[in-house]
């Protein structure tokens, strides 16, 4: 089992994301978490969807100056949001945040999120989708949300464990851990494989 079998690994999760470290936690594995330096998250423009957050994965994990040791695992995630063909990312600002939300009220959503495994000498990455679906949001909604819960640090401007998806969510297809922002269960299997 991979709880016991990891054990002699070191496990570091580079990600300042609360509901990421809640999320590992689930697993049941041991892990540090770290912060890295922020680092300039934009790709180059001929990159495909799927290919968006592995490659801002790979970058924060290539921000990670400190020396790996064999039994290191460096975990690096990222995390877009994709609709009516365009990039979410975090929202700049408030009319931004807005702008995101309009635009997947009574629409659907494709959550991208990349994660890329690293130790001194090998690296391995994967991306995970899933689709969701929202209902109609009101301005009033979208106001409330904005002022309450301020979610400028999430991908689309929502956090689907968050009051805007209690209320607007009405089907995910696909992992919904991976909308939280880790896919764990791809996770889990990508760490037996990795050992």
């Amino acid at each position: 089992m991979l709880i016991d079998d990891i054990k002699q690994y070191n496990i570091i999760l580079a990600s300042q994301s609360p509901r990421r470290v809640e999320l590992m936690q689930g697993l049941g594995l041991n892990f540090t978490q770290i912060k890295i330096s922020d680092i300039d998250e934009s790709y180059p423009s001929n990159l495909s969807k799927n290919e968006i957050p592995v490659y801002v994965a790979r970058k924060k994990s290539n921000s990670y100056t400190q020396k790996l040791n064999n039994n290191d695992i460096l975990i690096t995630v990222d995390t877009i949001v994709w609709c009516n063909g365009e990039m979410f990312g975090k929202p700049k600002d408030r009319q931004d945040a807005v702008r995101m939300l309009k635009a997947i009220s009574a629409n659907i959503n494709e959550v991208l999120t990349g994660v890329c495994l690293r130790s001194a000498t090998k690296t391995r990455d994967f991306v995970v989708s899933s689709i969701v679906h929202f209902k109609e949001l009101k301005d009033d909604e979208i106001n409330f949300y904005i002022e309450n819960y301020q979610p400028y640090d999430k991908a689309g401007a929502y956090g689907i464990q968050e009051w805007i998806g209690f209320i607007g969510l009405e089907k995910i297809e696909g992992s919904y851990f991976n909308v939280m922002g880790l896919p764990v269960q791809r996770l889990y299997v990508e760490l037996e494989e990795w050992i």
